[in-house]
């Protein structure tokens, strides 16, 4: 009889994309979160903003839409941007630095937020290579970027951390 994986070791796939029409422009985010099963797809478009905000920002809704802390994920992404900021460990010499001339210092402040509240590892995959859940998170925030009323990106529309 398979054991049943308790919470803590239940692998949770996050699959993110995000996309601008211009840059900066429209633009939106795509996320399917799976594991167990379970399937959960999610987007959202904002009225002018940039690529890499918004590829960052998926990573966000993905993590924090995650109901259980300690949760063990595999975030996937097309964003060199978002992977190479973690991985390599970027992101965490920004914060010791206070962000400091950094673009996207509100969005890399939340992001460590909700990094921390998971076991986070991140894989690199090439957009646009037939890769079904890559390609259906492109769809998501492709078509969130050219919704009707879009809300604005007030980090990016500040003009603070654009």
């Amino acid at each position: 009889m398979a054991e049943k994986q308790s919470d803590e070791n239940r692998l949770i796939e996050i699959f993110t994309d995000g996309s601008s029409r211009g840059n900066p422009g429209p633009g939106g985010f795509g996320v399917i979160l799976r594991t167990d099963g379970h399937y959960k797809e999610m987007s959202q478009g904002y009225r002018k903003t940039t690529n890499n905000r918004m590829e960052l920002l998926a990573v966000i809704a993905g993590l924090d839409a995650l109901k259980i802390p300690g949760s063990s994920v595999l975030v996937w992404s097309d964003s060199k941007y978002v992977v190479d900021a973690v991985e390599k460990g970027w992101v965490f010499n920004w914060r010791q630095k206070g962000f400091a001339g950094k673009k996207n210092a509100d969005l890399w402040k939340l992001f460590l937020i909700v990094y921390a509240r998971h076991k986070v590892r991140f894989r690199w995959i090439k957009g646009h290579a037939d890769h079904p859940e890559n390609e259906r998170c492109d769809t998501l925030a492709t078509s969130a970027a050219t919704g009707k009323n879009l809300p604005p990106d007030k980090g990016y529309e500040s003009g603070l951390f654009s």
